[in-house]
């Protein structure tokens, strides 16, 4: 088991944001999350990467209480975050938005991550030298999947990385995710699109007003009737 969260609550102000949230993460697992908007999905995985703190409960990460660990310290653990809207630095070359992300690692470990995401993305060597912002929606996601993974992440935290793509770039971004898992990287998956989220993930969790309101398999949960018919429109 690499990540796991016990009756972990958060809030904001007087707002109970998260309420007893119990989640397993083992390593080499893909896990989703689903939810509609508003259910507090992307504060979990702040709660997890140490941006918000937790109110009550606690966060475990390679059997080591982690709960008032700094985000930063997080980063160094192998807690790493894409975040919700891709949040790449615009004006900066697409080439020093991944070098910013590989900030804890070696140079010699930045040049050959670096290459990695190279290989993973030609069109981000190609626009290499080009401000990020310039960059097209779907190639401003790859970067920040990449520079997310300059850190060599333990765990990979993907909040809504289909958020306002066309279609043929979801299913892109998508096949981008399944080859990482492949690839032995464990990731934490948050997901409006419930269909090809449950599709890909080994176990899924639904999230509801705060709270965990089921938990199984991705197919399993695919097939349950209350999952279809509140989040896949059938």
């Amino acid at each position: 088991m690499l990540l796991a969260t016990s009756n972990l609550s958060c809030h904001y102000g007087r707002i109970q944001a998260l309420r007893d949230i119990d989640i397993t993460v083992n390593e080499g697992e893909l896990v989703a999350l689903v939810g509609a908007n508003g259910a507090g999905k992307t504060t979990l995985l702040r709660t997890i990467s140490g941006i918000e703190p937790a109110s009550g409960g606690s966060v475990q990460f390679d059997g080591n209480d982690i709960t008032m660990a700094s985000s930063d310290n997080r980063v160094k653990m192998g807690i790493v975050q894409v975040p919700e809207g891709r949040q790449i630095f615009g004006p900066m070359s697409v080439e020093d938005n991944l070098m910013l992300g590989g900030y804890t690692r070696t140079p010699a470990e930045r040049t050959e991550t670096l290459e990695q995401a190279y290989e993973m993305f030609p069109v981000l060597k190609m626009r290499r030298t080009s401000p990020a912002g310039t960059l097209s929606g779907g190639q401003q996601q790859m970067l920040a999947m990449s520079r997310a993974l300059m850190a060599r992440p333990r765990l990979l935290l993907l909040d809504e990385p289909s958020m306002g793509l066309a279609p043929l770039l979801v299913d892109e971004i998508f096949a981008t995710v399944k080859k990482l898992r492949e690839s032995g990287t464990t990731i934490f998956l948050v997901e409006q699109n419930a269909y090809m989220a449950l599709a890909i993930a080994d176990r899924g969790y639904v999230l509801e007003a705060g709270g965990i309101v089921l938990a199984d398999t991705g197919p399993t949960l695919l097939a349950n009737d209350k999952v279809k018919e509140a989040y896949l429109g059938i």
